[in-house]
């Protein structure tokens, strides 16, 4: 009788910074992510990371809210999923059972958080009169009929178990895979309908029949790193070879310096991507398996780099209770 495969250890991190072309328009950042467990030095699995990006059109007005409600409300969510029975499933079941109701539950608990930002936050009169300015009158009573609109996001989910790893997107960004010998594989499959600022977003009124998605298990193929980021960072390279160059390149300097340093300048990193490249908001998270990657100790963070990289705990509210679904309890 052959024993069960030992499970792996993954650490997470992330960074999320303001574009450049919104620094100098004093526009917000319109990113969000989030990630369990938040601190360096705690481990998964279960293991859940979130990148959102919200839209930047007119009509998208309160897309800064909209990504930081869907980041937190997916990333509570999934940990209950994580928490259930389900994850004990035969895995063609647990597939069908996450392909059936995730998709479902993350864009009816955000609309739902939404809902209650609207109604504690009216819209103004100033932010249809610029809309209106921007657009013309039909684009506000776009969002008048649809007010999801003004908090449009897209939506990138890695979730690890003991025994899978599953990737759901809506949307534009990227989630790369890399192999323990520095190949770079693409999870899910490009879409081909997202051309030039055109995406799918939570915002649309099925969303939910928009996701797409991927089941790995882990005794299969274990990666060494995933990558999540939104489309500022992809855009901000030459070509696709250049982008997907550069999971390879974390692998290297993750095992080389260690995630530490790869921690510690991420945010100047993707700042100057942003510069130089889309001028767009980036948000890049990191997952590392902690037997390829020196992981990053939290007993040898100094206060500057905790502080600069957002990287530890912050209070977080949790209404997971209000508004997360628990099909899975």
């Amino acid at each position: 009788m052959s024993e069960e495969p030992t499970a792996s250890t993954w650490g997470a991190f992330g960074v999320s910074v303001r574009g450049a072309s919104h620094q100098r328009s004093g526009l917000p950042n319109q990113d969000s992510i989030q990630w369990y467990p938040r601190r360096p030095g705690r481990y998964g699995p279960p293991l859940v990371m979130v990148v959102s990006d919200g839209h930047g059109s007119a009509k998208s007005f309160r897309s800064d809210v909209g990504s930081e409600i869907a980041a937190k409300r997916t990333r509570e969510t999934v940990r209950q999923l994580l928490k259930s029975e389900i994850v004990s499933s035969h895995p063609s079941i647990i597939k069908r059972l996450i392909d059936e109701r995730l998709p479902r539950d993350l864009v009816q608990n955000w609309r739902k958080a939404v809902d209650k930002h609207i109604s504690e936050n009216p819209f103004k009169d100033d932010e249809f009169a610029r809309l209106e300015k921007k657009e013309g009158i039909l684009a506000c009573k776009k969002v008048q009929e649809n007010p999801y609109l003004a908090y449009g996001a897209t939506l990138l989910v890695v979730l690890i178990s003991k025994n899978f790893i599953y990737f759901l997107q809506l949307g534009d960004g990227d989630i790369l895979i890399v192999t323990d010998n520095g190949e770079v594989i693409r999870p899910l499959p490009k879409d081909d309908r997202l051309i030039a600022n055109e995406t799918t977003s939570l915002s649309q009124r099925l969303a939910w029949q928009e996701f797409r998605s991927s089941f790995i298990p882990l005794a299969d193929f274990p990666p060494a790193l995933i990558l999540l980021s939104s489309d500022g960072y992809s855009n901000s390279f030459r070509d696709e070879e250049s982008f997907l160059k550069v999971g390879r390149d974390f692998l290297d300097l993750m095992q080389n310096e260690g995630s530490k340093m790869v921690w510690y300048n991420l945010h100047n990193w993707l700042h100057e991507a942003s510069q130089l490249g889309s001028g767009d908001d980036i948000s890049l998270g990191v997952i590392y398996r902690k037997d390829v990657v020196q992981p990053v100790d939290v007993n040898n963070l100094d206060a500057e780099s905790a502080e600069v990289d957002n990287c530890l705990d912050a209070p977080l509210e949790d209404n997971s209770n209000d508004n997360a679904r628990s099909y899975y309890a």
